[in-house]
């Protein structure tokens, strides 16, 4: 019996990343990451299939063994009346409880933080990538800088050669 195209996809772990941090990149090293998933309301599921999602001031935080993404933006859902939710409130990440644990114990360490990465829609689900990072100092990301643009260059170079 021939599979359905549906059911191909869904096997093959079909992400469609709605959002991503770029900035967390640029301004931190990434140590670690973790998968969560998230609580929404369903307004806020359909804004973010629709895309109206920014992590550009996010970031988590554990309070009572808890974990919370603060600062996400997820925009009113355009078909929604009455019941639409507010842009942008503190939503729970849904992680186990050792994970939980783990990540504070990391993030008791100095100078780390826990930043959003990326928003992805996996078999229908939002799931949020949550990153253990350390701030970059203004000279590491002169370092990062100057290695991408001599990459460049010599990419540029080995094409003119060709």
């Amino acid at each position: 019996m021939a599979k359905s195209k549906k059911n191909e996809q869904q096997e093959s772990g079909n992400d469609r990343v709605v959002a991503s941090n770029r900035r967390a990149f640029h301004d931190y090293f990434i140590q670690d990451t973790l998968e969560t998933g998230i609580v929404l309301t369903g307004s806020e599921i359909k804004s973010i299939r629709a895309g109206k999602i920014s992590l550009a001031e996010a970031y988590a935080r554990i309070d009572d063994g808890e974990l919370w993404l603060i600062g996400a933006h997820i925009s009113p859902y355009s078909h929604g009346a009455y019941a639409n939710h507010e842009p942008a409130r503190p939503r729970k990440l849904l992680a186990h409880a050792d994970e939980i644990d783990e990540l504070r114990r990391t993030v008791e360490q100095k100078g780390m933080t826990l930043v959003p990465l990326r928003v992805a829609l996996r078999r229908g689900k939002a799931k949020v990538d949550i990153g253990v990072a350390r701030a970059k100092k203004l000279y590491d990301k002169r370092d990062a800088e100057a290695e991408r643009q001599s990459k460049r260059d010599i990419q540029r170079s080995l094409r003119d050669r060709e």
